[in-house]
């Protein structure tokens, strides 16, 4: 697979990583630790470099199930994880410094690594300046325990701020055909300062392969069924975009989902967009996906296709829309 670097960090990674959460985390029952450690090892073999986890996933499985797959290969990939929320009591964020160094040191052991490739915050502390954040991180890049700052969904300010004092070499946001908001003010910001762009859910979720309609059932706990976008009437509403690219793919002799991906490719060269699956013949059919060129006219019609298409639902109920810095 070609590789791409992360705005101007020196950063180089697979043009697709794999993204690790719903392994273990969010979308039903976790897999088998084999399962789990089979598929990472597959994704390797196929040219995967750069995979993503965080503490709070599982919580703290998803770590202990990266670390356990990729430590017979782990100077080929980049591993990112996350800091920045509490786990346990009544939860929150925390990215005070103390804990920072605390969640550093945790997550190398799960990871069974000496470094962390990009350690990113996973939402924005508003109890904590971000320079004390980006100064914190700094200090853990001088120390070796960390190659490279990353944020998560942070707004243009957060970002311009954290980057004045450390240099931030990719910020992971939501961002897919259903999803489009970081075009008006984070991908001008990330081009101007040279940073990299992370789009997490670039298939919506599982929405954008085509997989899933108005008489889809969700687990228990599957999280999506409390997503207001996934909710039977959302979902029928939104049919019409997946009617949309199925048309597309046909005509390309591909898959809903690789064309979504492959207009997240084409969006910009320093975008590396991060599907999750716990299933191989997924994993190929997305990985496939960095192979297909978009013509001029093919990007033409999905932009014709959006310009029609009105998106119903919101991204998250309204306690965790409160957690994203705009």
């Amino acid at each position: 697979m070609n590789t791409r670097e992360l705005g101007r960090s020196g950063l180089h990674v697979s043009a697709l990583g794999l993204g690790c959460m719903g392994l273990t985390h969010a979308y039903g029952q976790p897999v088998e630790t084999k399962v789990g450690v089979d598929l990472l090892r597959a994704a390797v073999d196929r040219g995967v470099t750069f995979f993503d986890t965080a503490e709070v996933y599982g919580p703290y499985t998803n770590e202990e199930l990266v670390g356990q797959a990729l430590a017979p290969v782990r100077d080929k990939v980049a591993i990112a994880t996350k800091f920045g929320f509490v786990i346990g009591g009544e939860g929150g964020l925390n990215s005070r410094p103390e804990h920072i160094h605390a969640v550093a040191d945790a997550s190398l052991k799960r990871l069974k690594t000496d470094r962390i490739d990009l350690f990113y915050q996973h939402r924005v502390d508003p109890d904590v300046p971000i320079e004390d954040v980006a100064g914190t991180v700094r200090e853990l890049i001088a120390e070796g325990k960390v190659k490279h700052f990353g944020l998560s969904e942070a707004g243009a300010d957060i970002i311009r701020r954290a980057h004045a004092v450390q240099p931030v070499a990719a910020v992971q946001s939501e961002y897919s055909l259903w999803w489009r908001e970081p075009e008006r003010d984070i991908l001008p910001v990330l081009e101007e300062l040279g940073i990299g762009f992370v789009p997490f859910s670039p298939l919506g979720r599982g929405f954008l392969t085509g997989a899933i309609d108005a008489s889809t059932s969700f687990a228990k706990n599957d999280f999506r069924q409390n997503l207001p976008r996934f909710s039977e009437d959302a979902r029928k509403a939104n049919q019409g975009l997946i009617d949309a690219l199925s048309d597309i793919a046909k005509d390309n002799q591909a898959t809903p989902a690789q064309i979504a991906l492959a207009w997240l490719l084409a969006q910009k060269p320093w975008i590396v967009p991060i599907p999750g699956t716990s299933k191989l013949h997924r994993l190929e059919e997305n990985l496939a996906a960095a192979d297909i060129k978009l013509s001029r006219a093919n990007l033409d019609s999905i932009q014709q296709a959006l310009d029609r298409i009105t998106i119903h639902g919101a991204r998250y109920p309204e306690h965790l829309e409160k957690q994203i810095n705009r």
